[in-house]
């Protein structure tokens, strides 16, 4: 039901123009059934040609640590995958998306849980939301094909049963 909520809110924040998903309502989660990460790190971009053949910044892939009261508990990488220090580890794919708070903020997301390894934290995880983001969009021109792009980022990653 949770995630049926949090979609209606994607669909919602999609259709006001200009408003991020920061400004509406939260979903709370039963107690026990969501655990919150902060990330830290870089949004990787590749210059490459779109079907026109101009180049553009399109998006690689993530690299961040999750961390839990300042302390390393995990990484975030390609995939996209979350892996926990105690071996759980999981993959998922976009199912909605809003607007971040600025045009420099990467998107908000709800993720669908596609993968489960290892047993941990993270083993019975269904769903991911990517909130409370700053920075991490590509800004400017490319003109070299197939170089790489680097922007820091932080998000905070909700973690469903």
């Amino acid at each position: 039901m949770q995630t049926r909520i949090f979609g209606l809110m994607v669909a919602a924040a999609s259709l006001l123009a200009g408003q991020s998903l920061a400004e509406l309502p939260a979903v709370p989660a039963a107690p026990g059934e969501a655990r919150t990460f902060h990330a830290e790190g870089a949004q990787i971009y590749q210059c490459n040609p779109d079907p026109d053949g101009r180049l553009g910044w399109q998006a690689r892939e993530p690299i961040a640590t999750l961390l839990l009261d300042g302390n390393t508990v995990g990484r975030h990488y390609a995939g996209p995958r979350w892996e926990h220090v105690d071996g759980s580890t999981v993959q998922a794919k976009v199912v909605g998306m809003a607007p971040g708070a600025t045009v420099n903020d990467i998107p908000w997301l709800e993720l669908s849980v596609t993968l489960r390894l290892g047993h941990g934290v993270l083993s019975g995880v269904s769903s991911i939301r990517r909130i409370n983001t700053e920075g991490g969009t590509a800004r400017g021109q490319c003109d070299t094909a197939d170089a790489f792009l680097s922007v820091p980022y932080r998000a905070d990653y909700v973690f469903l049963r």
